[in-house]
């Protein structure tokens, strides 16, 4: 009896062990990191685009040069700019001669107001005058209302010409002055002609030759530093919630083969690249390679969290994301870090449990 027992059991230890491979889970260290890819840009890279539409003169950098900020970057001929600096300045000539000049419209508005003060003197005089003599029950009441009439309207002719010459200087005032801004914003179109550099660094691309015509809507040129750079990774979205503003990277890059560069994260975009589904974030390295140069490629591992010793088994023998496979049967787990290869056993099974292989 015993050993029709025993038969059966070794037969299925035998089919077992045929099956399934059979391993123990390790104390080991462990890493959870979020992959990303890996491109390197010059810090502060920005595109130069010009104010005024017009020819590409001459480049003054060579793509390559070093620049300073402040110094041209090359020059644009526009003469549609010019003719309008032009006639501006005509208009402030126009403007001051209206509002200074001998032949100024407000001189005719005083020879206009002289003759009313004459006027009103004269009336004044004749109707004060009749009023005495109406008073003296001299002469008609014909003659005092026909002085009082000229006199009162004398007076508002006189009135109406001051409110006439106030708003016509305050007109032509304000005429000059923006003749004299107009004229001085077409200076500022005029220097435009010359491009120069926002900040201290290198030109890394010249997009237009002489002689090309240059808008207003297209660059012209690209600008960054020379000794700074920023790494730039593209992570899915479905990792972004994890990462945060200076966690450690680990970077390999194509031109330097399996070299490692550690950097940090520095930065996280907001926005969400719809064509991609990624998320752009920056970082920066601790120690940069010697040499860099922008579009330089690789990829990035972002480290969320690591533990130095932990119990861990490989990610194959995971069931379902939450169950193992055990000589008793399948067993529920509670799982914590996890990378490519191996996860974190929480609570469920022991260092002592045997685990078998999935098929």
């Amino acid at each position: 009896m015993c050993l029709k027992k025993i038969i059966p059991c070794l037969l299925f230890l035998v089919a077992c062990g045929k099956n399934h491979e059979a391993i123990r889970p390790l104390e080991s260290k462990i890493t959870e990191s979020v992959y990303s890819s890996v491109t390197i840009q010059p810090d502060s890279l920005y595109n130069v685009y010009s104010a005024v539409n017009g020819i590409l003169d001459v480049n003054l950098k060579e793509e390559g040069d070093l620049i300073k900020k402040g110094e041209p970057i090359l020059q644009i001929i526009n003469t549609s700019t010019k003719l309008s600096s032009d006639n501006a300045l005509l208009n402030v000539k126009l403007a001051q001669e209206n509002y200074q000049g001998n032949f100024a419209v407000l001189r005719d508005i005083e020879d206009e107001m002289k003759a009313a003060l004459l006027r009103y003197k004269n009336d004044s005089i004749n109707f004060y005058r009749q009023e005495n003599l109406w008073k003296q029950k001299i002469g008609s009441k014909l003659e005092y209302d026909t002085k009082k009439l000229n006199y009162e309207l004398s007076t508002n002719q006189l009135q109406l010409l001051q409110t006439k010459y106030n708003r016509t200087k305050n007109e032509l005032k304000t005429q000059l002055e923006q003749a004299q801004n107009s004229y001085r914003s077409s200076l500022i179109n005029t220097e435009d002609f010359t491009v120069d550099s926002k900040i201290s660094g290198k030109v890394y691309a010249l997009f237009k030759n002489p002689g090309e015509l240059v808008s207003t809507m297209e660059p012209i040129a690209s600008i960054g530093k020379n000794d700074a750079f920023v790494i730039e990774m593209l992570v899915d979205e479905v990792d972004i919630v994890k990462l945060s503003l200076g966690l450690r990277a680990l970077i390999t890059l194509d031109a330097y083969g399996a070299e490692v560069f550690e950097a940090e994260i520095s930065k996280i975009y907001p926005r969400k690249d719809e064509r991609s589904q990624t998320f752009k974030i920056e970082a920066v390295f601790v120690s940069p390679p010697k040499v860099l140069y922008p579009g330089l490629s690789g990829e990035g591992n972002i480290i969320i969290a690591e533990k130095e010793s932990t119990l861990t088994i490989p990610k194959e023998y995971l069931l379902e994301g939450n169950k193992v496979m055990t000589p008793d049967g399948t067993v529920s787990v509670s799982i914590g870090l996890q990378n490519l290869d191996r996860v974190e056993i929480l609570s469920g099974i022991s260092k002592e449990t045997s685990l078998l292989k999935p098929e």
